[in-house]
């Protein structure tokens, strides 16, 4: 199988997939084949694709559940215009929720709530579950042996992250105050079908007094990518 078929084969797959694909799972798909290109070769046609897609419309993202198209952040105030849904609307107190438990996890509910100097509301936790962006990864080691919250792969997919460590860095963290100019602002633009809006900065979300009631626009979920 010569190295542009294998490509071929991968942007098709790329392009018609739901979901980000893996190095594995491209394996997996050579798998019942004569001939199997191995990793390496999957891994060289990958890039082959993203410096045939630099000056597209479109790029090959590289995230945390693997390889996926979107558009590029330049073009998505005219794609944006194709879809009637408003952006999804997130409490303040959600997002910081958000950046503590990305920044100290694993970390209990009660240590959030330290942080924050406020309760944290069940529906609160629940919401990030259900958007799977925070799962229960354990529980701590007291009386009570309150649960651990921890961010997921979704949650780096979303954020166009390919682990934990692409987080912006931050120093030594004691109180939300410190969290709050680098979290949203320095992740850059999340990807929405593909489609790239920047979500507020976390010193936006910070602007005034933790409070549940305080609402602020956030990107809506992804949709189907390309």
């Amino acid at each position: 199988m010569t190295p542009e078929k294998v490509r071929n084969i991968i942007e098709a797959a790329l392009m018609a997939t739901s979901e980000p694909l893996s190095v594995n799972r491209l394996v997996a798909m050579f798998e019942l084949g004569l001939v199997r290109p191995d990793r390496t070769r999957i891994r060289t046609a990958l890039e082959d694709l993203q410096r045939e897609y630099v000056q597209r419309g479109i790029e090959l993202t590289e995230v945390a559940s693997g390889f996926r198209f979107q558009v590029r952040s330049e073009y998505a105030e005219w794609v944006n215009r194709l879809f009637d849904d408003k952006p999804q609307r997130y409490s303040r107190a959600l997002l910081e929720t958000l950046a503590i438990i990305a920044y100290r996890q694993p970390i209990t509910r009660g240590e959030i709530e330290s942080i924050r100097g406020v309760a944290v509301s069940t529906g609160i936790v629940k919401t990030l579950m259900e958007r799977e962006w925070v799962r229960v990864v354990g529980h701590r080691d007291v009386p009570g042996r309150p649960e651990l919250l921890a961010t997921t792969r979704q949650f780096l997919d979303y954020f166009n992250l390919k682990n934990l460590s692409d987080l912006p860095p931050l120093a030594e963290i004691k109180d939300f105050d410190k969290i709050n100019p680098d979290l949203f602002e320095a992740l850059g633009p999340d990807t929405v079908t593909g489609v790239s809006e920047a979500p507020p900065s976390a010193a936006a979300v910070a602007a005034g007094p933790p409070s549940d009631d305080n609402i602020l626009p956030f990107a809506s979920p992804p949709r189907d990518p390309l």
